[in-house]
């Protein structure tokens, strides 16, 4: 939501409770300025307040923008790194795995030809 339409959005419903408690207020002339009054300089008060809000969420939020540019790269080359240097290192006991799979794959052959010339 952009904030131009939170505080057009803001703006009128202030102007429409106003022009509401105008017309129904038992109150004097004097009274309702009065009011109108205090009013309206609360109103400016809150307005002030919630611009600084917003225009401290839009400096936050664009310092974490900048932060994440940063340091999201960083954090995928270290994990880019550590997978690399995992699979170097895992790359000996793969190569042994395969080898004894490989013999295993062998002796059962060899066994399943014994039985089958045992049978005969």
């Amino acid at each position: 939501m952009k904030a131009s339409t939170f505080m057009y959005g803001l703006l009128a419903g202030s102007v429409t409770a106003a022009v509401t408690v105008l017309f129904s207020t038992p109150q004097s002339g004097r009274e309702i300025r009065s009011s109108v009054k205090s009013a309206s300089t609360d109103m400016k008060l809150k307005l002030n307040d919630v611009k600084g809000k917003i225009s401290e969420l839009k400096d936050s939020v664009t310092h974490m923008t900048k932060e994440a540019k940063e340091l999201v790269p960083d954090a995928v080359q270290d994990v880019k790194g550590s997978i690399e240097q995992w699979q170097r290192s895992t790359e000996k006991n793969k190569q042994r795995l395969e080898k004894e799979i490989s013999a295993i794959q062998q002796s059962l052959a060899k066994l399943e030809q014994s039985i089958a010339a045992q049978q005969k």
